[in-house]
């Protein structure tokens, strides 16, 4: 696939926005873009640039992050010291469906502390503790060169290894100081020295969006924060601010604040003659009583990318494209390179007016009851701003932020998934509530009348008001009611879902919904009358949660719980209880579907599945084309489902039918770094239409597949000579 929104891990492009934004700092630091006579000519022509630039009525903080204990080890494995690094290519776009887990083996964190646990680092260094990471410390492999201990800055090539360098450990520190685990590895003496970052200087204004950053690597360990070479601590931190004004990271124009506040006595001071240069006014004594608003968080990163060369806003002007104003670009050079890409079917001509179609159903997704409606379907949605304000950091509510821990409990990992015995325990919606009075009401004293077709219509029997953000878990579960209650009986007349009283349902390739594992429980509450079995498969899924069985079951008449009572979760014995109505089995299987043996489902779904993504996906299908069953699928645009018909066919011969929208769709946008599109996730549905048995005379549905365009070569061929050999008439088959 050439777009990655909605499947690409935050914390990728988090790092990509990063690296791109500080090598760039770094090499014009280190060369004095700007031109100008020596390095007091610069300044001038900085500070001539800044004061002319608007100004911005937001608070502007200089922060300064001191890191004293921890330090960071790249290298293959769990081996310390340097090492070669991922590779900033692979990083930015080469491969961008990488996983967090893809990148553990090239970033540990170690302790700078003195100890004597050295048999606790060998065992800590080599497995659980890569997994730790992958939340917090993935920037680390960002670098290109080979990790120098010390920096001397204001030479292009030091600036340059600095750039890969550094961003490997600021990202980290940013967020991940204050919410690491107490699992550090002890870095055994002897070993090659650890990256040490010795502090973060970091811009944002008073709403948290990141404006700038610079890494300052300490001397020898113990020597303290100001160890920062040949330029001063205060000089560093007057140049970042310059380049966070012209060039700013965040959303937004080169601007520069009315006031700016500092978050260091010490640097307050050495900047109170530098500042008003700039035309910048600053507090009159450093950040003590000033904190951050209640609603502060360091907010996603909004700033896009070119397609082509990713490139970002910062460095580049962009600009959609004309005729279809789906993709962005930075210039013509971009525009042709990505018109003319061979073979023809990957080329922006191909895709040019499919895209414009798909671009018109913007209005369409956006469609939503919702009272926040408008603010979460912008193309500018600040998600974590969303979910701060509203209380929405623990729980269920961490899975959906790049910038809040997720739970913690013994064998968590993060990347893996929370424990089964963590997810499955209490009331089922304990997980579903934020810092605010409940979220979910009790149940409705009367079952529902008949299948709802929309979030608001589920609301109103839920009792939910408009105003909830719940629909953005319960999109997993009322996806599946839908297809249950509407799709099927609609494509499969003949199963007669509607009258069976079990149900065995397989969720393919799954992932972020395990994670959300309750939440399926609100099936129980909608089909009170089924006997639901839900079998997880995918080989992303722990490796420890292989081949376990849980039950869900309502203790006594009603489903409002509390503690300790109303919901359990217990292992099952493996064999489903006979006449059990009103519960819901879950079960597990760490494997690719290929390799699953067991009974045939009446059902598998699959979310958010991007078949061009996996090459698992190459065996699960044929063998579903063999099984038969109806599977449905969603994706989070009409393009994502265009290409998993292209896949389908190539695997299996079949094809998919018509996608829909789903009306039960998550509200929220999904960032798109290089295109425009409208990404939500489980936006479209559709299911996969088998090629007939051979010998049986039935021709496959058509999928949706989009018109060929116009050749460019004649089609009749020229007369042939007599005598003259029969030309092959094969024609290049399209990828």
């Amino acid at each position: 696939m050439e777009f990655v929104s909605g499947y690409r891990d935050e914390f990728l492009d988090f790092a990509a926005l990063l690296f791109g934004w500080f090598r760039k700092f770094a090499s014009e630091r280190g060369t004095g873009v700007g031109g100008g006579n020596g390095p007091e000519g610069r300044s001038r022509l900085m500070e001539a640039q800044v004061r002319r630039l608007p100004p911005d009525p937001a608070l502007w903080v200089l922060h300064i992050l001191p890191n004293r204990s921890v330090g960071i080890s790249l290298g293959q494995g769990a081996k310390q010291g340097p090492g070669p690094g991922l590779g900033a290519a692979r990083l930015l776009g080469d491969e961008p469906p990488l996983c967090l887990r893809d990148l553990s083996p090239y970033v540990s964190f170690v302790s700078l502390e003195d100890g004597d646990e050295e048999e606790d680092g060998e065992e800590e260094g080599t497995g659980g503790e890569e997994g730790e990471l992958e939340e917090e410390g993935e920037q680390a492999t960002t670098s290109q060169e080979p990790i120098q201990d010390t920096e001397t800055p204001g030479e292009p090539e030091d600036a340059e290894e600095e750039a890969g360098e550094d961003s490997s450990g600021g990202d980290t520190r940013e967020d991940g100081e204050e919410e690491m685990g107490p699992e550090k590895r002890r870095g055994k003496r002897g070993d090659a020295a650890p990256l040490h970052l010795a502090c973060l200087l970091l811009v944002t204004d008073e709403h948290g969006t990141i404006l700038g950053i610079d890494l300052l690597m300490g001397g020898p360990q113990g020597s303290g924060v100001r160890a920062t070479g040949a330029e001063g601590l205060a000089q560093r931190a007057y140049t970042l601010l310059c380049h966070s004004m012209v060039c700013p990271m965040g959303a937004g124009d080169p601007r520069r604040p009315r006031q700016l506040t500092v978050g260091d006595p010490q640097l307050h001071r050495e900047l109170e003659s530098l500042v008003p240069r700039l035309g910048v006014k600053l507090a009159k004594a450093p950040m003590r009583t000033w904190g951050p608003r209640p609603g502060f968080t360091f907010a996603s990163l909004r700033a896009r990318a070119c397609h082509v060369c990713h490139r970002h806003s910062f460095e580049v002007k962009l600009m959609p494209c004309p005729q279809c104003g789906a993709v962005l670009y930075c210039g013509e050079t971009c525009v042709w390179a990505d018109w003319r890409r061979r073979p023809d079917d990957v080329s922006h001509r191909f895709w040019c007016p499919r895209l414009a179609v798909f671009m018109e159903r913007a209005g369409e997704l956006a469609a939503l009851p919702f009272t926040y409606t408008a603010e979460v379907t912008s193309e500018m949605f600040n998600k974590e701003a969303f979910l701060a304000s509203r209380g929405l950091t623990r729980g269920y509510w961490t899975q959906l932020s790049m910038l809040l821990p997720g739970p913690v409990a013994p064998g968590y990992l993060p990347g893996n998934g929370p424990p089964l015995s963590l997810l499955l325990s209490g009331d089922p919606y304990q997980l579903l509530q934020g810092d605010g009075p409940p979220l979910m009401p009790p149940l409705p004293p009367d079952p529902p009348r008949g299948p709802f077709g929309s979030w608001q219509d589920y609301y109103a029997w839920r009792g939910l008001g408009l105003d909830s953000p719940l629909a953005v878990l319960l999109t997993y579960p009322l996806t599946v009611y839908y297809v249950i209650t509407h799709l099927v009986p609609q494509s499969f007349p003949e199963l007669n879902i509607q009258n069976k009283q079990s149900l065995k349902i397989h969720v393919v390739e799954a992932g972020k919904e395990f994670d959300l594992i309750m939440v399926f429980w609100e099936l129980s509450v909608l089909l009170p009358h089924v006997a639901l079995e839900l079998q997880f498969v995918g080989g992303a899924l722990p490796p420890e949660n292989d081949q376990q069985h849980f039950t869900l079951q309502r203790d006594g008449s009603g489903v409002s719980v509390r503690p300790g009572s109303g919901v359990s979760a217990h292992p099952g014995s493996g064999a489903k209880e006979k006449g059990s109505r009103r519960d819901l089995q879950i079960k597990v299987s760490a494997r690719p579907y290929h390799l699953l043996q067991g009974p045939k489902p009446d059902l598998v779904i699959g979310f958010n599945s991007g078949f061009g993504l996996k090459d698992t996906w190459l065996s699960s299908l044929p063998r579903l084309q063999s099984l038969r069953v109806p599977a449905f699928f969603t994706e989070s645009s009409e393009y994502s489902c265009v290409m998993d018909e292209q896949t389908m066919a190539g695997a299996t011969g079949g094809g998919t039918s018509p996608p829909q929208p789903n009306p039960f769709r998550s509200p929220f946008r999904l960032r798109a770094a290089d295109n425009c599109m409208p990404w939500y996730c489980n936006a479209f549905i559709f299911h996969l239409v088998y090629k007939p048995p051979q010998g049986s005379g039935i021709r496959p549905a058509p999928g949706p597949t989009p018109p060929v365009p116009a050749p460019t070569v004649p089609l009749v061929p020229a007369r042939r000579r007599r005598g003259e050999k029969r030309p092959s008439r094969g024609g290049r088959r399209r990828r």
